[in-house]
Order: structure tokens, then C-alpha cells, then sequence
């Protein structure tokens, strides 16, 4: 492990579900291993750069981008990228769908993914499960209160997901003891 850590996390509702994480201790990092000790929200490198890598860091810095798009680029400069490693944690299609693992709304999500090839997990979540503040990071902190029923969500999320070579989920950020709930 670096001796800096950075989570960047794309929006408030995977904000929340590492904050969760990070309070019951269950991240293989600590609050207090992080820049600035809270979880960051800036998505852009040339930001990400200017905000916190000029403050002379002895050590390398390992940066744990949670987001949904594989596409997503964060190139540092040369000045900086030898000095950070990057991690990118995927939770494509959308981190709502770990509230639809939850619901035990897997395969309804499926079929009327067939139907409608556009709708996202959050739509789903809004239209079909009534929860219209599934973004909303008050909204995921409350409803994944309960721990063990977020480890459980990020479990079946890792099993059900088509992860690409060299990925990480949230699945794999967890401490090993975390993983036997």
C-alpha cells in the first residue's frame, strides 16, 4: 500500500457507499490514510493535480477512482504520473444496481432491459422500486445503513457483472475480513 491514498468517487451516492464502508472500517485504506482524510470529488487529473499533488508528497499516491464509465480518462502529466498509481473501480452500469440486487430485482431489471435497451438502473430504481432519491447521497447512506446488506449487494454485484480484465470493483477494495459476512 501507498503511503497517500485518494479515493475520488464520480457522485454522491458512491460517495456514500464508501463513506459507509470507510466509517466500518471494511477498505483495505482508512479515512485517515486518505489526502485530506474524506473521500474526493474531483474527476479531472489536470484538478486532481493542482489541487493536491503540488503539495510536495514524498511517496508514491495510489488514486482509487470509483466510477461508472470505462472510458473515462485521467491522464496526469509527465510531471506527475510516475508518482501515482492509478486504480480504477467500476461500477458500470451504475452503482443503483446495487439497490436492485437488494430488491431482489435482478431479473425484472433484466426484462425490462430487453424492452427498453436505454434505461438505466436508476431509472429503474425511480420508475419500478419508487425511489426517487436513489442518487441522493442521504437517500444510499440511509438505505444501506445495515452493513452486512451492502457487503451482500457488492458480492452479488461482483458475481452477476461482466468485470473486463485489469478492473477492480468495490468487491475487490474490501479488507479480507470483510469478505465473510
Amino acid at each position: 500500500m501507498a503511503k497517500y491514498t485518494a479515493c475520488i468517487c464520480e457522485g454522491a451516492a458512491e460517495r456514500a457507499i464508501i463513506d459507509l464502508l470507510l466509517d466500518k472500517k471494511k477498505l483495505i485504506f482508512e479515512r485517515e490514510d486518505l489526502i485530506e482524510e474524506e473521500v474526493l470529488k474531483s474527476r479531472s487529473a489536470k484538478e486532481f493535480e493542482t489541487r493536491y499533488l503540488r503539495k510536495g508528497f514524498s511517496e508514491k499516491i495510489t488514486v482509487y477512482r470509483i466510477l461508472d464509465s470505462r472510458g473515462e480518462e485521467f491522464k496526469l502529466s509527465k510531471a506527475y504520473e510516475h508518482k501515482v498509481d492509478v486504480v480504477n473501480v467500476i461500477t458500470a452500469p451504475e452503482i443503483e444496481m446495487l439497490i436492485i440486487f437488494t430488491e431482489k430485482k435482478y431479473k425484472a431489471y433484466k426484462n425490462e432491459k430487453r424492452k427498453n435497451p436505454q434505461l438505466k438502473p436508476s431509472d429503474f430504481c425511480k420508475i419500478n422500486l419508487k425511489y426517487t432519491k436513489v442518487k441522493q447521497y442521504d437517500f444510499v447512506k440511509e438505505y444501506f445503513a445495515d452493513i452486512p446488506v451492502l457487503l451482500n449487494a457488492l458480492h452479488e454485484y461482483k458475481s452477476k457483472s461482466r468485470i473486463q480484465k485489469n478492473e477492480k470493483t468495490l468487491w475487490d477494495l474490501l479488507r479480507e475480513d470483510a469478505r465473510s459476512f
